[in-house]
């Protein structure tokens, strides 16, 4: 069979160097129906039946079948071979990915072209340079950088497993244990950071990744900032950007003084929804949830899992303290608060035991030295490829970046401060207005309308 004479999605397969004519045709060949007439049994494969009889194979995964039935051919980043979706976020997309030389799985920060305007291509340096400068083995470790055309990358280690959003969806809210000993190794890759003079800025479960053996890191800087220093060249300085569901009451109402008492915040309500399964602020729009933090008390974890103790509800409440001065005051102190929660083998855990390098689900290019030659189609390239269905746990809980939520939220508290005195003025005077014309009324029905005494003769 001739490349003319196969369907679109059999020339997209062969065009990206995922499958082989072979591979192709032993698919088309057993991919026969059992049941159902002679004709349908005879009757050639659909496109999409020959990609479910490819996934059934093991020769794609699911997503890869995805792009090419959409006609996508470019699956490659400079030397990584793209082999799944890992998820997206406000900053960008991350894919699961295969050095074509080395073999190592790695995860793969793509700055989409939509968003790849002069700022987001500074900012998303500034991040690579951020994370180059770390090195600790509670935080996610970038490896490599660069961009394949117009395309932007950021290459990091692979952990397998999923985020703490995912793991507590899944399996409902953890115990005390368990969430103790994520928090405190985020936490301890949060001291780092500090020590080095970076604040996180969008601490969530999202950023939370956990292997299966109960390992964590904290991932994603893609809003990191200065502590110190030249805070003010910082491209953020003075704005309210990160994830509204997990805003410090300090960071919404002085986005101008970054301290690290935001990112303990921000643990504290991580932490909350670890053991919830809720987060603090439930509904309502971004201003509304950041008018929450900085006013409202969430509810008692306690309602939502009885199984809390007194003791470790009020570190949650120690560090979701709104006065920052009130505040667990860095994250080595949440370390030591929750030490009696902890497993001991997590404190001597070696770094190794972090990295998921694990091989691919499935086969990814053939020839590993010599990869196939992808043609240049301007239609099909990599930042066409749709991001992954979003995870809905809450239509807020995604990435913010407003200049104007501290005025809003300024300016509403102005004009309740003016027009809750104009209401109450306005009630008073309803009710002596009332209280007025109800008096006339009843003199009018039972007054007896006799003259007034006369005065005394003199």
């Amino acid at each position: 069979m001739t490349t003319s004479d196969r369907s679109p999605f059999e020339q997209s397969a062969l065009a990206s160097g995922l499958l082989t004519e072979q591979q192709l045709d032993e698919a088309r060949t057993g991919g026969r129906w059992s049941e159902g007439d002679e004709s349908q049994q005879k009757a050639p494969l659909t496109d999409e039946q020959l990609a479910d009889r490819l996934v059934e194979l093991g020769r794609l995964n699911l997503w890869q079948a995805k792009q090419l039935l959409d006609g996508r051919t470019k699956f490659n980043l400079g030397p990584y071979w793209i082999v799944d979706s890992i998820g997206s976020g406000g900053m960008g997309q991350v894919f699961k990915a295969e050095h074509s030389v080395m073999g190592r799985i790695v995860a793969v920060k793509v700055l989409p072209l939509s968003k790849s305007t002069p700022d987001a291509v500074a900012n998303f340096t500034r991040e690579i340079r951020a994370m180059a400068r770390l090195n600790h083995p509670r935080l996610v470790k970038a490896i490599d950088a660069g961009y394949d055309g117009n395309v932007y990358y950021l290459v990091t280690e692979y952990v397998s497993g999923g985020d703490l959003r995912k793991l507590v969806r899944r399996d409902g809210p953890l115990s005390m244990k368990k969430a103790a000993n994520i928090i405190y190794q985020v936490a301890e890759g949060l001291q780092y950071a500090h020590s080095q003079g970076l604040i996180h800025r969008d601490i969530k479960p999202g950023n939370v990744l956990v292997t299966p053996d109960g390992y964590a890191k904290l991932s994603d800087l893609g809003l990191a900032g200065p502590l110190e220093g030249d805070v003010e060249n910082d491209p953020r300085f003075g704005k309210v950007v990160g994830t509204a569901d997990y805003l410090p009451p300090d960071h919404v109402e002085s986005p101008w003084e970054p301290t690290p008492a935001w990112d303990i915040y921000s643990l504290g309500c991580t932490l909350y929804y670890a053991v919830t399964g809720n987060v603090p602020f439930p509904g309502g729009t971004t201003s509304d949830k950041a008018r929450a933090h900085c006013k409202l008390r969430p509810l008692d974890p306690r309602r939502l899992n009885s199984k809390l103790s007194d003791e470790f509800v009020d570190i949650i409440a120690d560090m979701m303290a709104k006065e920052p001065a009130q505040r667990i005051p860095s994250a080595a102190v949440v370390m030591e608060r929750l030490l009696p929660w902890i497993d001991r083998s997590i404190l001597s855990s070696s770094p190794a035991a972090f990295t998921g390098d694990s091989p691919p689900v499935v086969a990814t290019a053939p020839p590993i030295i010599a990869p196939p030659v992808v043609p240049s189609q301007t239609q099909a390239n990599f930042p066409e490829m749709p991001k992954p269905l979003p995870d809905e746990e809450d239509s807020a809980s995604l990435e913010v970046e407003t200049t104007n939520l501290v005025d809003r939220l300024t300016a509403s508290s102005l004009l309740r401060s003016i027009t809750r005195p104009l209401m109450i003025l306005v009630l008073i005077s309803s009710l002596v207005v009332a209280v007025l014309v109800i008096w006339l009324l009843m003199q009018l029905l039972f007054g007896t309308g006799s003259p007034p005494p006369a005065l005394p003769a003199s």
